[in-house]
């Protein structure tokens, strides 16, 4: 019989570990409906974003600077949006910075570990831009051959568009000095309270195939003033630091979801182990009165 001492020492430490699983949880809780509410308030802008500028591009039959003054990288459209044979493609991971949360970040880095492949059997070149302390240390010890060129460390708690917009400068820098010629974001989705999905999303070169149907052809209600080149200017650093803090945004509130289901799952756990731990040591408990109550018996009867 297990020692009485034992179980109720290992009673007391789950019931302290699941008062931290409830504690983790009601603070996920509690910040997943903000992440959700900015989820949804941005995803209209971002859809419509993306819309208007596919639509752009697809009307729009030659792109020049035409003499427009270009301050940084991001504010270069033309070297943006120039297509070329793709050798190098960056690949943004948006990962968090704690773990805890179920399978949230197992998913996001086999899923990028596998796209990783696909691109090294094509015969291309990575580079990676991480976000959050988790996705760091998944490739710290991974192949060589993986170049990590920068880190994003505190954007993953606090997705904010400075952040994004950081990201952006970076990632368009390398995309200008031909370091990559391929913008692709590996994040998740978020569904609902209960679940997400991980997804890529290609940020350069547009894709314009969902627009074919007015490719080439002037569009007669789309009228650019003063000119195309000075609204690409501004819509091109808009659509990629958009696209990146999209991103950040879904991630959070997935990664806080995440967490919360599985801070749930391990409270319910420490409750029914708790449950069995408890009846075990009445089992227990039980067997050592009634075996004093035999020896007791048994010491009487012999000195009748």
């Amino acid at each position: 019989m297990a020692n009485l001492k034992d179980i109720k020492s290992r009673i007391q430490s789950v019931e302290n570990t699941k008062k931290i699983t409830r504690a983790m949880k009601m603070v996920a809780a509690a910040k997943v409906k903000k992440a959700e509410s900015s989820v949804k308030a941005a995803r209209p802008f971002s859809n419509e974003l993306l819309s208007l500028f596919r639509k752009m591009l697809s009307t729009v039959n030659e792109i020049s600077q035409s003499g427009e003054k270009i301050e940084d990288s991001l504010s270069n459209y033309f070297g943006l949006l120039t297509r070329r044979e793709i050798k190098t493609v960056g690949l943004v991971l948006i990962s968090s910075n704690k773990g805890l949360a179920g399978a949230y970040n197992a998913n996001v880095v086999r899923t990028i570990l596998k796209k990783i492949k696909e691109y090294e059997d094509e015969g291309k070149k990575v580079v990676m831009y991480i976000v959050g302390q988790k996705g760091v240390s998944a490739f710290k010890h991974k192949n060589d051959d993986i170049e990590v060129a920068k880190t994003y460390l505190a954007v993953a708690n606090d997705p904010t568009p400075s952040g994004a917009r950081m990201i952006a400068e970076d990632v368009a820098d390398d995309f200008i000095n031909e370091k990559i010629d391929k913008i692709e974001i590996i994040t998740t989705r978020f569904n609902n309270m209960m679940s997400y999905s991980v997804q890529d999303w290609t940020v350069l070169p547009v894709k314009l195939e969902e627009m074919t149907e007015t490719k080439g052809e002037p569009d007669p209600l789309m009228e650019f003033i003063p000119s195309t080149d000075s609204i690409l200017k501004k819509l091109v650093p808009m659509y990629v630091t958009n696209s990146i803090y999209q991103a950040l945004l879904e991630a959070n509130a997935s990664e806080l979801a995440s967490r919360m289901t599985a801070m749930s799952a391990a409270s319910n756990n420490a409750e029914e182990m708790i449950d069995t731990l408890t009846v075990n040591y009445n089992k227990a408990r039980q067997g050592a009165i009634t075996q004093e109550l035999i020896e007791i018996v048994s010491g009487a009867e012999a000195q009748g």
